[in-house]
């Protein structure tokens, strides 16, 4: 029959006593000079190749940022007047974006 975890005789009470006996006397110190090798060792050692994502990556970003700021500039007309409101006087259906919840054709209706 298994005897009780808190008993004495249990193997892990057992273990853990021996456990809280044993002493570590060894040296925890760093040996002299130990932070002057580790910042050498550090300042030392030649940059890694970088892959090639890495290197064109913060450019591929400003392409991106450029492009659509520059999308942003030649349409500004035609998203202004769209974003106004519905026109004013006489004007013809097709202006006005149709109520479509597709996404695509919502971008499609504005490249006409």
């Amino acid at each position: 029959m298994n005897s009780h975890p808190n008993s004495p005789r249990h193997p892990w009470a057992r273990l853990t006593a021996a456990a809280r006996t044993v002493h570590d006397d060894r040296e925890t110190s760093a040996p002299y000079a130990f932070s002057t090798r580790v910042v050498a060792l550090a300042l030392g050692r030649e940059t890694k190749m970088v892959s090639l994502f890495d290197v064109f990556a913060l450019r591929a970003l400003g392409v991106a940022c450029l492009l659509a700021i520059f999308s942003v500039v030649v349409n500004f007309g035609e998203l202004s007047r769209r974003l106004s409101g519905p026109p004013q006087g006489p004007a013809l259906v097709e202006d006005v974006l149709p109520p479509v919840q597709d996404a695509a054709a919502v971008v499609l209706a504005l490249s006409d």
